[in-house]
C-alpha cells in the first residue's frame, strides 16, 4: 500500500471531469420525469415547471395543478396537434384547468379526443420540455407552467436549461467505451463475437456483433439494427424486424464477415411502452406512422450517434451498409462514415405485416419492392 500518496484536495476535486454540466442536468431531469416528479426548465428571466403526463399519477397531477395555481397547460407536439386539427407548427398549449386526469390524458395521447376550443401556440421552451420527456422514453405530452423567480414548491426540483439536451447529443452521445467481449455460437451462423459498449446520452449499453473475420482495412459489411423485442425475440408477424435481424446476420456471414450493430431504441426510438400503445392503435386500423402521430411522435425518432461512435472505435471508416432505409445512409455519410454500397435486407410478406411494409415504402421512403418479396401466408395472430 502506498502510504505516501498525497490526499485529494478540494482544488483537485474541482479539476476532475464528471461530464459536461448541460448533459448532467438533462440526464438528471429525464430521470426525475420518469420517476413522476416535476423538473424546472429555466431560461434567463423565467422558469417553467414541467411534469410528464405519461408518468404522473392522478394525485401528482392534481398536486401539480394546485402548486401552479391552476395555470398549468398541456403541451402537444406538432404531430399530436395535427391529429386534433390544430394549425400549430410549433406545438399547442391547452389550459389544464377544469380538466381531470382522465380527460387530460385523453387529450394528450388517446384516440377520439375532441379539438380543444381554447389553445395557443407553444414556445421553443415548451418544445424543449417535450424533448426531455422523449429522452426519458416517455410520451411527449407534458404539463408546463410558468413560475416566478421567487421561492416556490418547485425549488427542490432538478433544474434544466435550454440547450442541455442538444449539448448531450453533441458530446455524451458519442462517448462509448468497450466493456465486454466474448464469442457466442449462434444457430446457422457459428461463433459471433458479442462486444458490449457502454455510454452515450442517458447511458445505455449497445451491442456490436462481429460475424466471421471481417477485414477492417477495407469496406466492411455493416448492418445497423434497432431493437424490436416483439419481432426479434418473439417472432411477431406485424413487422419484418426479426427477418431483417436473422437475414442480416446470414448475409454478413455470406459476405465473408461483417458487423451488426444492435441498438437499444425500441419502437423507432419511442420506447417499449409507447410502441405497445401504437400497436394498439394499429389494431384499430391506423398505419404505423399515424399511430405514432396519435402519441405525439414523428415518423421516426431514432438516432445513430451510437452507431457512428462504435464504428469508429472498431476502426471502421468505410461500410457496405445492409439497409433499406435511406435515412441511415444519409446519417452515416453526414457523420463522416463512407458508405460504399447499399445491400438490401429483405424479409417475408405476411398477411399481418403487408400494410406495415407498404407504409414503410410509401410514407417513410424505404427502398424495397414489396410485391417482389417472398410471401408467407399465415393465420397466426400478429
Amino acid at each position: 500500500m502506498n502510504i505516501d500518496k498525497a490526499p485529494v484536495t478540494g482544488r483537485d476535486v474541482g479539476n476532475l471531469v464528471f461530464g459536461s454540466p448541460g448533459t448532467l442536468r438533462a440526464e438528471r431531469g429525464a430521470a426525475e420525469l420518469r420517476a413522476g416528479r416535476p423538473v424546472v426548465l429555466r431560461q434567463e428571466g423565467s422558469r417553467v415547471a414541467v411534469l410528464a403526463l405519461d408518468a404522473a399519477s392522478p394525485s401528482i397531477y392534481e398536486a401539480f395543478l394546485a402548486a401552479t395555481d391552476g395555470d398549468a397547460c398541456l403541451y402537444l407536439t406538432p404531430p399530436r396537434a395535427a391529429v386534433l386539427d390544430l394549425d400549430a407548427p410549433q406545438g399547442a398549449l391547452i389550459p389544464a384547468r377544469a380538466r381531470d386526469h382522465d380527460s387530460i390524458c385523453k387529450l394528450g395521447y388517446m384516440r377520439g379526443a375532441d379539438a380543444p376550443a381554447e389553445w395557443r401556440a407553444a414556445t421553443p421552451l415548451m418544445q424543449e420540455a417535450a424533448a426531455l420527456a422523449r429522452l426519458a422514453l416517455l410520451l411527449p405530452a407534458v404539463l408546463v407552467a410558468v413560475i416566478g423567480e421567487g421561492p416556490s414548491l418547485f425549488d427542490a426540483c432538478a433544474q434544466v436549461e435550454p440547450g442541455d439536451i442538444q449539448e448531450g447529443f453533441s458530446t455524451a452521445a458519442l462517448d462509448f467505451r468497450e466493456v465486454a467481449r466474448t464469442p457466442v455460437p449462434l444457430k446457422d451462423i457459428g461463433d459471433v463475437v458479442f462486444t458490449v459498449f457502454r455510454g452515450g446520452f442517458a447511458q445505455r449499453d449497445q451491442l456490436a456483433l462481429i460475424v466471421g473475420e471481417p477485414d477492417f482495412s477495407r469496406s466492411v459489411p455493416v448492418r445497423v439494427h434497432s431493437s424490436c423485442i416483439t419481432g426479434d425475440l418473439f417472432g411477431s408477424l406485424k413487422c419484418d424486424c426479426g427477418d431483417q435481424l436473422r437475414g442480416g446476420l446470414a448475409k454478413l456471414k455470406a459476405l465473408g464477415g461483417g458487423v451488426l450493430l444492435y441498438l437499444d431504441q425500441e419502437g423507432r426510438g419511442t420506447g417499449i411502452a409507447s410502441k405497445m400503445r401504437a400497436y394498439g392503435f394499429q389494431h384499430q386500423g391506423l398505419d404505423t406512422v399515424d399511430a405514432d402521430a396519435e402519441l405525439g411522435f414523428g415518423g421516426d425518432e431514432r438516432r445513430y450517434e451510437a452507431a457512428v461512435s462504435i464504428l469508429r472505435q472498431l476502426g471502421i471508416g468505410s461500410v457496405r451498409l445492409l439497409t433499406n432505409n435511406p435515412a441511415k445512409i444519409a446519417y452515416l455519410r453526414g457523420s463522416g462514415i463512407v458508405v460504399d454500397e447499399r445491400v438490401s435486407v429483405e424479409g417475408e410478406v405476411t398477411r399481418q405485416n403487408e400494410g406495415y411494409l407498404r407504409t414503410k415504402v410509401n410514407r417513410s421512403g424505404h427502398l424495397m419492392d414489396v410485391d417482389a418479396l417472398p410471401r408467407k401466408d399465415s393465420d397466426a395472430a400478429g
